[in-house]
């Protein structure tokens, strides 16, 4: 079975081929890496990793941090290898279909930035409207978005009483971003963890930047 691993290490020469080996040795194979932001002498790197039958998720903690400055952020079930660099490819397949660009963007982004599910959403005199929804977005109803109108991308908090309780149950994080004018936004959210980093929001504004000027084209 494959996991999503996040970990934060040492940005040091050496330190994720210690990771690897260290992986390597419970019988782990890395299938995928990304870098989600680097600073400060310490990388936030993503993995995906296939473990043999029978190993359980928390061997893979207790390989990776037995590294020296290791920390294993979070581990969840994950299908397939990292889409590292799609957002050219997924502008591409909106502008090709304007008509149903929504849905496409909706269906594309949790690939992209690791999410569970994302929803385009916006707010009028009658509420809240769901315009695109994943096909993982949960059924619960929104009744509020007092984040909305929206600026630019932001981390929401995901204990706000907006927040359906269902999703705070399955301790989901939360971002969003403007698309094409304040009272319309992305929301993703990534059940479980790990919490959006800001390299991760301001991809996510720059895609939906781009997305807006499509379909507004």
């Amino acid at each position: 079975m494959s996991f999503l691993i996040r970990v934060q290490l040492p940005d040091t020469p050496g330190t994720l081929g210690a990771v690897a080996t260290a992986l390597g040795m419970i019988g782990a194979d890395i299938l995928s890496v990304d870098v989600v932001e680097r600073g400060g002498g310490v990388a936030i790197d993503d993995m995906v990793v296939e473990l043999p039958s029978g190993r359980l998720p928390d061997a893979v903690i207790t390989a990776a941090e037995s590294v020296e400055g290791v920390e294993v952020d979070a581990v969840r079930p994950y299908a397939g290898v990292l889409d590292t660099h799609r957002e050219l490819e997924l502008v591409e397949e909106i502008a090709a279909q304007p008509a149903s660009g929504l849905s496409v963007l909706v269906e594309g982004v949790p690939r992209i930035i690791r999410a569970g599910w994302a929803i385009v959403v916006s707010v009028s005199d009658a509420g809240v409207d769901r315009l695109a929804s994943s096909s993982a977005s949960p059924e619960a109803p929104i009744t509020d978005l007092p984040w909305l109108p929206l600026e630019r991308a932001t981390i929401l908090d995901s204990e706000d009483s907006w927040v359906p309780e269902t999703w705070q149950e399955l301790g989901t994080e939360l971002a969003a971003t403007p698309l094409g004018k304040p009272d319309k936004a992305l929301l993703v959210g990534r059940p479980g963890g790990p919490m959006f980093r800001a390299a991760e929001v301001a991809r996510l504004a720059h895609l939906a930047g781009i997305v807006a000027v499509v379909l507004d084209g």
